[in-house]
């Protein structure tokens, strides 16, 4: 692994390997400290949206690791703007270890990696954002020991965690059922990708307009915001459409007794989740915020280490 551009990259047994050192890297964290692996290196991140999760797991897991990550806000970098995308990747090369980047369009981060000579992470873009979906992964194998065969139910919009999921959970053999309003589907050539790569493991991919279809026998409910940052014009006319893709008790009903609830965060509360639900025994919110740190910390060791 020489970038973490998309999840579409990486190999089956490249993503257990990552999940596998995660739990290595968070038993180890619990058990009093991580070996400082990164010592002396330094972890560039460049910043087009605000983040509270990925900032800080980024911050605090090259900390643990014995590094140092340095924030690049908006007005400093202006992605494309200020300067060429490639300028920005082949000077930040010459500073930092690692460049890690949350920005808007995709294209951005295949630049950043194709002209910097250090690894580059995608922190999201609008396409994908595989630090999230391979955190997820961890989360459900920590609570239900398995992947392979478990089935996930993702309502709302297609956006970019829902195309991360689709990447990589068919790489694993997971079944993912996404329900969305009409038009607002995941990217068409991830859903082609994911079908084609599910098949070969064993797993499957379901797009439906139907949330109860979806939910129904699901071991994991999944949702996001309706309306990500970029998209804020269209909350008015989105909210009704989506309104019954609402992860409320009703709805969470139908799936299997023992399953449990996710979301990403931030979360809008009363639009696509309920305080009863994301609040509720079923919810693993907050663990999967947690895991965004020690997931990352395995990218970051993976790409950085010596």
């Amino acid at each position: 692994m020489q970038h973490l551009v998309t999840v579409a990259d990486l190999s089956a047994s490249e993503i257990w390997q990552l999940l596998e050192l995660a739990a290595d890297l968070k038993d180890e964290w619990r058990g009093g400290g991580n070996k400082p692996l990164l010592a002396g290196k330094t972890l560039g991140m460049i910043f087009q949206k605000p983040s509270l999760r990925t900032r800080v797991s980024f911050e605090m897991g090259m900390t643990h690791l014995g590094g140092r990550a340095m924030y690049l806000s908006p007005q400093e970098i202006q992605l494309g703007q200020r300067e060429s995308v490639a300028d920005v990747a082949r000077v930040l090369s010459r500073y930092v270890h690692g460049i890690m980047a949350r920005v808007f369009a995709h294209a951005d981060v295949e630049a950043l990696a194709a002209y910097a000579s250090v690894p580059v992470i995608n922190g999201l873009s609008d396409l994908v954002h595989p630090c999230q979906a391979l955190s997820d992964l961890f989360t459900i194998y920590e609570r239900r020991g398995a992947i392979e065969g478990v089935t996930l139910a993702y309502l709302g919009d297609g956006n970019n965690v829902a195309n991360a999921l689709l990447l990589a959970g068919s790489k694993v053999g997971m079944e993912i059922k996404v329900a969305t309003p009409s038009g607002y589907e995941p990217d068409a050539q991830v859903v082609s990708k994911s079908t084609e790569w599910a098949q070969e493991a064993g797993g499957k991919v379901v797009l439906t307009a139907n949330p109860q279809s979806a939910v129904r026998g699901a071991d994991v409910i999944y949702t996001d915001v309706w309306t990500s940052m970029g998209q804020e014009a269209e909350r008015e006319a989105r909210l009704p459409l989506f309104r019954p893709y609402q992860i409320n008790e009703e709805l969470l009903a139908l799936a299997k007794p023992d399953a449990v609830v996710m979301h990403c965060l931030p979360a809008h509360r009363g639009e696509e989740i309920t305080d009863e639900v994301i609040d509720g025994p079923q919810s693993i919110v907050l663990d999967q915020a947690e895991n965004r740190m020690h997931l990352q910390k395995a990218i970051l060791v993976s790409l950085m280490a010596d």
